[in-house]
């Protein structure tokens, strides 16, 4: 942060009308620094902000968390926008329902993308205009005279606004995200022969997402009020809302519109090339065109397919893999040092697969380079049915008959670096956070959040931590009934002991998705202590993983939308209606979805590599990981056993960040404060799965972005580099879904381009495929 205090200035082409000044000036303290603010009420095209210019005229590089909060977010709110409309409840459950259906045929892809939140946001508003248009409602002269004509002031007010639309982007996000319980309700389909009660699925879908919302609620005067919670992720889909809704006459907003849908369609119709018309820009690999028929070549630069090779220097053409693909890391909203320490433990990602699988370390040459499965020592899938009983409970003889399964050496790496994060995570937090969250603790009675956009939101009534705690307890006892009623094997003291552990992990993980953008998740943990508490069970150890692991990421979840609901001035309350109501949608048609895909693709989801269009790679190592950590957690990983190092990496995670601390107290102007070490150590493993031809550009994209323009070109960046990635995210996302359904065969046949140059036969990067 800035050691002296911010002087506001306003942008050239934001002018104030200064008829509208209120007097004086008032001081808001936000972090360390000390903010003079005019309280000039609406008087920008976007709402008052700070411009600050530095002492060569220049507008200063945003930096700071202070600079996120005021510089780049309208503190301007209109409290009687209307909100329960009929736009509002008839697009939110229909886009909700919309969404989860295509979440969930998204987590059957090849690459892991979630539904974008930004192509929600568009899609709502495009239909929101339309309603707005359409549907009758009463004229200005009859609004004037029958004030409570409640029926049409219902069916179309007016202007369809900012809280309309917002609201409406909250319930549909959160009904279009996979829950972690489908993993498990897959996995026992595909691989245990065992369809689960819908209704059991259902409601354990929405009790084991509950359970967290829960949890988010207790902790949101640390992880959402304060101003040091930026969640930069957020970023793009707030400008988007500002520049949709707010000053529409001014002269600089009409551009930033006109720029956001050029931008936007462009990038629609390009898509349609790297995705279906010729899948060889998604990675062109010069190496690969020089050598197709090395098998070294492939591994290292290939990566157009999945499972395929690292990527390594790939150029990348596909937004949808090179943008942020729906997730919470993006090439131009994520911030350069995030960045720089995810692809710092990428190229050792790179050299530590190649090392391994050269030397022939854990026989890794007996398997493919890259694969979630688990295999016997020669090198064919391991039967895991095999060394089970008709219960699911491991049957030692048997084992014995069938030897204990090998991971490919990158899924052990990758496992090994998950660990380590672990570790890591934790000392992070304490070492560089736990001064500012103790301030808060402290304090929390006696001095009340100062950050701006919280004190705006004191016009709306408040949840109070008692009403949340309420719901996650009734949610917990849920839980308890509903993994007895679905035989999981999991008893109910196992299932306590997984939410504690969620309850401790959320404000470490929370402070690292609220600063940095970045929350990896804790499944190698909760798996690692399943095994240890409930062994030789892997349906049980993914029910315990589920109540140690989903309450984080829903958690999360909710933090991320109370935050986005500060910034954009939605009443708490509804905030939190909205999440629960999108939270049943999604259950129900998630559960639904994933049957229908089964039922429909059951081979190809067997496969190891599958197609370009479907693929089982997240059931495969969901599966994997639950039969090594909970059938054959002590057999495999206990101390002396062949993986028995695994769990120590606990310990040596606990240790990596201590000399970056040390080295910053000691050279405090270097940088070493800038070195993520969670971030780091989580990525040694980035490329043990998926299509991975676009790390090198995303790479180069988010240096330009967050480096260059930032710092060199600090006007456009505010201006226009989130619209920028919002267009472009969103209009890749509306492509990929029109796609999927009309030739992709997710609305029923497939119908695949025919082959040309830009379009071969096997890896579309003309590498030497391997896996077939």
């Amino acid at each position: 942060m800035a050691d002296t205090a911010m002087v506001p200035t306003f942008a050239e082409d934001e002018k104030i009308d200064t008829a509208d000044e209120k007097e004086g000036t008032e001081k808001i303290e936000i972090g360390r620094d000390l903010l003079d603010v005019t309280d000039v009420g609406e008087v920008f095209a976007e709402g008052p902000r700070l411009i600050d210019l530095g002492e060569n005229g220049k507008e200063r590089p945003i930096e700071t968390d202070a600079d996120y909060s005021m510089r780049l977010i309208s503190l301007e709110d209109d409290p009687s926008l209307r909100i329960s409309t009929f736009r509002m409840w008839f697009l939110g459950l229909g886009l909700a329902c919309f969404g989860a259906v295509l979440g969930q045929i998204f987590y059957f892809r090849p690459q892991t993308i979630a539904v974008s939140s930004l192509f929600l946001q568009i899609i709502s508003f495009i239909f929101g205009k339309v309603l707005e248009e359409i549907v009758p409602g009463p004229s200005e002269t009859a609004r004037i005279k029958t004030r409570n004509n409640r029926f049409w002031r219902f069916m179309n007010h007016g202007p369809f606004n900012l809280k309309e639309h917002v609201s409406i982007t909250i319930m549909a996000s959160t009904a279009s995200t996979s829950a972690l319980a489908i993993s498990i309700f897959a996995s026992q389909d595909l691989y245990y022969h065992i369809r689960p009660n819908a209704g059991v699925g259902i409601f354990t879908l929405i009790a084991s997402q509950l359970i967290g919302y829960g949890m988010a609620g207790v902790m949101r005067d640390v992880l959402v009020y304060p101003t040091f919670a930026v969640y930069p992720q957020l970023m793009p889909t707030v400008q988007l809302f500002d520049a949709l809704h707010r000053g529409q006459d001014a002269i600089m907003q009409k551009k930033r519109l006109r720029f956001f849908w050029i931008l936007f369609i462009g990038i629609f119709v390009w898509e349609w090339f790297p995705e279906y018309i010729a899948p060889t820009l998604t990675g062109i690999s010069i190496f690969c065109l020089a050598d197709q028929k090395s098998a070294w070549v492939s591994r290292i630069f290939g990566g157009t397919s999945n499972n395929e090779g690292l990527g390594m220097f790939s150029i990348c053409f596909d937004w949808a893999y090179v943008g942020s693909g729906g997730g919470t890391i993006g090439a131009l909203f994520t911030p350069l040092s995030t960045m720089l320490s995810l692809y710092g433990g990428c190229a050792v990602c790179i050299v530590a697969f190649c090392a391994c699988y050269a030397a022939n370390t854990w026989n890794a040459q007996n398997f493919p380079f890259l694969s979630q499965l688990l295999y016997y020592q020669n090198g064919t899938e391991y039967d895991q049915l095999a060394i089970l009983n008709d219960d699911f409970t491991l049957n030692f003889e048997k084992l014995e008959e069938q030897g204990l399964p090998w991971y490919a050496a990158a899924q052990l790496l990758y496992l090994l670096s998950r660990t380590i994060y672990i570790g890591a995570a934790i000392t992070h937090f304490f070492v560089w956070h736990w001064g500012t969250i103790y301030k808060i603790l402290k304090n929390y009675w006696t001095e009340e959040c100062q950050d701006p956009h919280y004190r705006k939101m004191k016009v709306y009534k408040e949840i109070t931590n008692w009403a949340y705690f309420g719901i996650f307890v009734v949610c917990l006892a849920l839980a308890i009934g509903l993994a007895y009623a679905a035989e999981s094997g999991l008893p109910a003291w196992a299932l306590i002991i997984a939410v504690i552990f969620a309850w401790g992990f959320t404000p470490i993980i929370g402070t690292l998705y609220a600063t940095v953008g970045y929350a990896p998740n804790i499944q190698n943990l909760m798996q690692m202590l399943g095994g240890a508490l409930v062994p030789g069970k892997p349906v049980a150890n993914m029910y315990f993983t589920l109540y140690g692991e989903n309450p984080i990421l829903q958690a999360l979840a909710l933090l991320g939308d109370l935050k986005m609901g500060q910034y954009t001035k939605i009443p708490p309350r509804v905030t939190f209606m909205l999440q629960i109501i999108g939270t049943i949608v999604g259950g129900i048609l998630n559960f639904t979805i994933m049957t229908t895909v089964i039922n429909a693709q059951r081979p190809v989801l067997l496969d190891v590599q599958g197609t370009n269009v479907w693929s089982g790679q997240q059931v495969q190592s969901y599966n994997s990981a639950a039969v090594a950590w909970g059938a054959l957690g002590k057999p495999l990983y206990a101390t002396g056993t062949r993986y028995g190092f695994v769990p120590y990496m606990l310990l040596v995670g606990l240790g990596v960040p201590i000399p970056f601390w040390l080295a910053h107290k000691r050279w405090p102007k270097v940088g070493f404060n800038y070195i993520f070490t969670p971030v780091l150590v989580a990525e040694l493993g980035l490329l043990s799965v998926g299509i991975n031809s676009s790390v090198f550009t995303t790479f180069v994209l988010s240096v330009f972005s967050q480096y260059y323009l930032r710092k060199y070109r600090a006007t456009w960046f505010r201006k226009y580099n989130f619209l920028m990635s919002a267009a472009l995210d969103g209009g890749t996302s509306v492509m990929i879904f029109v796609w999927t359904f009309a030739v992709g065969g997710a609305g029923g046949k497939a119908i695949p381009f025919p082959n040309w140059a830009l379009n071969p036969v096997g890896n579309a990067d003309y590498c030497k495929r391997l896996n077939n």
